[in-house]
């Protein structure tokens, strides 16, 4: 496997809709093994194809750090609680800089394994919190788009000055 180049912020791939993974073959578990080594080296808990430029609906997870990655492929939000919470989030494109963001404190979400084999998950607190934002994602919704103008600017701000030291 490999570690590769991860796309940073503001690339326009970040805002792009990923298509839907189609073929179930030895590409998809190399890029899948990319996708964990990539999130490693960042350091990350989760990360998509979408940030390496591949526009597949392709997610790795990570929580707790000590536990296996899991694989999501073409997965989607079915049922979410209407009880939110507040999570600090980053993310592996605009490393340096995080805000609190409101989410769902429990989801459930359909994907498919490597196999194509339809499965589902529930998931609360920091994993909940991981699907919907790596899902923001792969629908071209990055995670800075959640945030009120005001905090997404000084955000992007601070960004800028992380970058040019």
């Amino acid at each position: 496997m490999a570690v590769r180049p991860i796309i940073k912020f503001p690339d326009p791939l970040l805002r792009t809709v990923a298509d839907p993974v189609e073929l179930f073959d030895s590409d998809l578990r190399n890029l899948a093994g990319d996708l964990i080594d990539t999130m490693h080296a960042a350091p990350g808990i989760g990360i998509t194809a979408s940030h390496i430029g591949i526009m597949k609906r392709l997610v790795v997870i990570q929580v707790p750090p000590a536990a296996k990655p899991s694989i999501y492929v073409n997965p989607s939000i079915v049922e979410a609680s209407t009880e939110m919470i507040r999570h600090t989030e980053g993310s592996v494109s605009m490393p340096g800089v995080t805000e609190e963001i409101e989410r769902h404190a429990r989801v459930r979400i359909r994907y498919q394994d490597q196999e194509g084999k339809e499965r589902f998950e529930d998931a609360e607190g920091l994993l909940a919190v991981c699907h919907q934002h790596e899902i923001d994602q792969l629908d071209g919704l990055f995670w800075t788009q959640r945030l009120s103008r005001l905090k997404r600017d000084r955000l992007i701000k601070r960004y800028g000055k992380v970058r040019s030291s």
